[in-house]
């Protein structure tokens, strides 16, 4: 009796897998009408979604960085806002503020208007450009999902997810992010140019008397299924000592540090880790699997280490590069 009991709750998740991936593959695959040519950066922005995270979008002007959020909001089913951060910009544009009311009888009372940051899915596009008093008013709501205002907590809806860009080519005017801040993204999703064929598409879809459109195939309920799916997915045990040798060698001075973190000013933290025990699941469950493997850390491996990393001035004086460090890491530990 036992043993049937365990092949039906066997034969339950590796159903609820499959339809997972499923869905997953008709999401990707509608996200893709809009964003062209950009398939490892969408299934990074789903696997931090997926993982109840937040994601940091590198990249240049013209990427489609904003049309993914757009995309993904609309194929999600989230409720979608957009803020463009600028070095004017107050945490009370963000957050939101009370207002002093007064009503016909004469009488007054506060009441509070609430900002962009109330949504499900928010688009923090140039989060750099703003002052750190205005970065650091995402800070509680990444973390914990809920803001103080007045002294009054406020809840955000659930899910809650920020997709913030950064353009790493222009400097002038931004503030570097903290990285009490850079640490609360799960995943840094580093946006290139396209191939040439992927450019082609681009232009013939864009420049034309209609833009694609894209079909709701969630809605936030089905999202956070997913996300307790995620958390179900079991990790074996090779793989949890894995991402457990790869975030520590990648710390300078400890026992278990690699040479090449000889480069680093600072390594990544127990956050590194559980960014990576998620992520690695998620990334199972994109493509169909019951369980993470060392090629899942492997390929994931980048971009939840390197805005948790930093290089020493003397080792980018000497020309090495964090990519280039994280590699030597990964190849030690992964094979």
């Amino acid at each position: 009796m036992v043993q049937v009991a365990a092949n039906d709750g066997a034969r339950d998740a590796v159903g609820a897998v499959e339809a997972a991936a499923e869905k997953l593959a008709a999401v990707r695959a509608e996200i893709g009408k809009r964003v062209i040519g950009q398939e490892a950066v969408v299934d990074l922005a789903l696997i931090a979604i997926l993982c109840g995270g937040h994601g940091l979008l590198v990249g240049a002007p013209g990427l489609a960085k904003t049309r993914l959020v757009e995309a993904m909001g609309a194929v999600l089913g989230l409720d979608a806002k957009r803020v463009q951060f600028t070095p004017d910009l107050m945490p009370a544009d963000i957050l939101g503020a009370e207002v002093l009311e007064e009503n016909a009888g004469g009488g007054r009372h506060f009441r509070f208007i609430e900002g962009p940051i109330f949504t499900q899915l928010l688009m923090a596009d140039e989060i750099n450009r703003a002052s750190p008093r205005t970065q650091s008013a995402l800070l509680q709501a990444m973390q914990e999902h809920h803001v103080s205002i007045a002294g009054a907590r406020r809840d955000l809806p659930a899910p809650f997810h920020v997709l913030a860009t950064q353009n790493p080519i222009e400097q002038e005017g931004t503030y570097p992010l903290p990285e009490a801040q850079l640490d609360r993204f799960l995943v840094q999703i580093d946006v290139d140019y396209p191939d040439r064929d992927a450019e082609r598409d681009i232009i013939l879809s864009t420049t034309g008397v209609d833009d694609v459109t894209v079909a709701t195939l969630m809605d936030a309920a089905e999202l956070m299924a997913l996300q307790r799916l995620v958390r179900e997915i079991p990790v074996g045990e090779s793989v949890v000592e894995a991402i457990l040798s790869l975030v520590r060698s990648a710390r300078p001075g400890e026992a278990e540090a690699h040479p090449s973190t000889s480069a680093l000013s600072w390594g990544p933290g127990p956050r590194a880790a559980q960014a990576l025990s998620l992520a690695v699941r998620a990334h199972a469950l994109l493509h169909g699997r019951l369980a993470p493997s060392i090629a899942d850390l492997r390929a994931l491996a980048p971009s939840a280490l390197k805005h948790r990393m930093a290089l020493s001035f003397a080792a980018r004086a000497d020309g090495r590069s964090l990519p280039g460090v994280i590699d030597d890491l990964v190849e030690a530990v992964c094979g």
